[in-house]
């Protein structure tokens, strides 16, 4: 779905505005009636009959009234619900064509808050802000026509008020467009600080710094505070200003009026309801000029959701990747995630077919990077990455990675049942073939043991199960895919020792079908029977081999050995 079908309005939004403009039009008609009922008691022809007539009127104009506000305020939900439901499906579609390097911490905050709060504040706009500003307005034209009939200077009067509008909602909307941009930039941050937040807590707790003492976190609240201060400093003189200018209409009508009456140029009636009617007439202009500010303020929500719709995609690209061998190579490859920050400097390495294949390192030395590039979660910036002698920057992420089975050192689950959780791997598949998949992956016992088995609700994130069985859940997940490309990055990091010996059971068992597998590790010990072993240092392949071969080159890997080993 493209930008302009997601924000077309609808026909059930449109009928609501025409239903507040004839609600506004029905509401100025209450003002006429009180000055018929005023002038005729005046001339003491107000008698029982005409009260219950006059009465039955404004009694069927507030039940039409009624009924029109029920129907114009349900098609305004209706119509404004259908928008944001396109604006979402579109927002979602468009999510998953963003390349992966677009989601760095800030732009993540940023989606975070387009997708929730920004899609709320549009749909506040449609079915809210802009039938109440259809319904003021056209009562505060009916008010400034009906009372420029009774009494002209009173009419000019109001609308000089309501011109008087233009001006003050000019400089509210450049101080909305300044300040309420700024405030939506900084809640984004404070949406990725909070998240990072929360998903972290554990560990923050662990270290003391949760709650107020979270530096990071209190100066993103105190930011978006500040900055929320300083918009109503901003917006709230410039309404008290037009409201102070509206209201010195009242006493100036009264005057006026007066002379009028005194000088017989109008009547008792007319005096009285024209000075009323500047009571109501101000509290509507000041109504609309909050209207209007937060019709403006909503607008930068608008602008958010199109800024994300309008982001670049990802080439789509219809041909499948068909190779008959699953070698891996990269040939004088560059990345960065972030600008002036080198990951990967003129990488060049291969990977053979079919054979297990370590990469190790230094902690920042572009191990996992490999990985992503592989898996094509990131374009390389330089260079080609290439499977079975394919360039993989010619094919759609998505017909890569369809490929490629991976397992990470922290596992995505979803708040579903263990048996779901595995089958998000390849959909078709049946109950006993992921039951087989649990026994290779050493977690079927366990399974078993849940209180409703593989229909176990596992919580969000599979908060439920421990680090171990989750990562066996995701070798699981490999097995089910059963991709003829498997990439394993720490899989046994941060483990206890016996979640680690059945994580490297699962590992085994995953390992003996032929595969291409290339394997992340943070100890040597696991990558010691590996058929090759690449060492990764600032971004460049150190050195290479079997693992005696390295142990007698006595290089980087050998000294890396020889650590662990002590260690040990």
């Amino acid at each position: 779905m493209n930008k302009v079908k997601a924000m077309k309005k609808n026909k059930n939004f449109y009928c609501g505005i025409v239903l507040n403009l004839i609600e506004g039009i029905l509401a100025g008609f209450n003002f006429m009636f009180i000055y018929i009922v005023i002038a005729q008691l005046w001339k003491n022809s107000l008698d029982m009959k005409t009260i219950l007539k006059f009465t039955s009127i404004l009694v069927g104009i507030f039940i039409l009234r009624l009924i029109i506000y029920i129907f114009g305020y349900t098609e305004g939900q209706i119509g404004g619900a259908k928008v944001s439901k396109a604006i979402r499906i579109a927002l979602g579609n468009k999510l998953k064509n963003i390349p992966l390097s677009s989601f760095t911490k800030k732009q993540t905050g940023e989606y975070i808050n387009v997708v929730t709060s920004d899609v709320n504040n549009y749909e506040l706009i449609l079915t809210h802000k802009v039938g109440d500003i259809v319904k003021n307005l056209t009562l505060s034209i009916m008010i400034t026509l009906f009372t420029g009939t009774l009494f002209l200077p009173a009419g000019c009067l109001f609308f000089f008020d309501l011109l008087l509008l233009v001006p003050t909602m000019y400089f509210s909307f450049k101080m909305v467009k300044k300040y309420g941009s700024e405030k939506s930039h900084i809640l984004a941050d404070n949406v990725s600080n909070m998240t990072e937040y929360i998903m972290g807590i554990q560990t923050l707790r662990a270290y003391g710094v949760g709650g107020t003492k979270n530096k990071k976190v209190t100066e993103s609240m105190k930011a978006y505070s500040n900055i929320s201060y300083v918009y109503e400093k901003k917006v709230i003189p410039i309404g008290t200003v037009y409201g102070i200018l509206t209201w010195l209409a009242l006493p100036i009508i009264i005057f006026l009026a007066s002379k009028a009456f005194f000088s017989g140029l109008i009547d008792a009636p007319e005096f009285i309801i024209v000075s009323i009617l500047p009571i109501f007439a101000c509290k509507l202009f000041g109504a609309l000029f909050i209207d209007f500010t937060s019709y403006k303020n909503l607008k930068i929500s608008k602008n958010n959701i199109n800024n994300v719709l309008n982001e670049k995609e990802e080439i789509k690209m219809d041909k499948q990747l068909v190779v008959n061998k699953w070698d891996i190579e990269f040939k004088d490859v560059d990345f960065s995630y972030v600008n002036d920050e080198t990951i990967l400097e003129n990488l060049n390495l291969s990977i053979p077919n079919q054979k297990l294949t370590a990469i190790v390192g230094d902690s920042g030395s572009g191990k996992s990077t490999i990985l992503n590039l592989i898996a094509k979660f990131y374009p390389a910036h330089k260079g080609i990455v290439s499977i079975g002698g394919e360039d993989i920057n010619n094919y759609d992420a998505e017909k890569v990675l369809n490929l490629i089975s991976m397992v990470d050192q922290d596992v995505f689950l979803f708040n579903d049942t263990v048996r779901n959780n595995i089958r998000y791997a390849k959909m078709d598949t049946t109950d006993k073939e992921i039951e087989e998949a649990c026994k290779l992956a050493n977690c079927d016992e366990f399974i078993q043991n849940l209180e409703n088995g593989y229909d176990t609700i596992i919580g969000e994130n599979g908060g439920q199960l421990s680090g171990g069985e989750r990562q066996r859940i995701s070798i699981a997940r490999a097995l089910v895919k059963d991709s003829p490309i498997i990439l394993l990055d720490e899989a046994t990091a941060s483990l206890d020792i016996e979640n680690e010996i059945k994580v490297k059971k699962a590992i085994k068992n995953l390992l003996n079908a032929k595969k291409t597998v290339v394997m992340v590790a943070h100890t040597l010990s696991i990558v010691q029977k590996a058929d090759k072993i690449i060492v990764i240092s600032n971004g460049k392949v150190a050195e290479e081999g079997t693992h005696g071969q390295l142990l007698k080159k006595k290089g980087k890997y050998f000294h890396m050995w020889n650590a662990e080993q002590n260690l040990i």
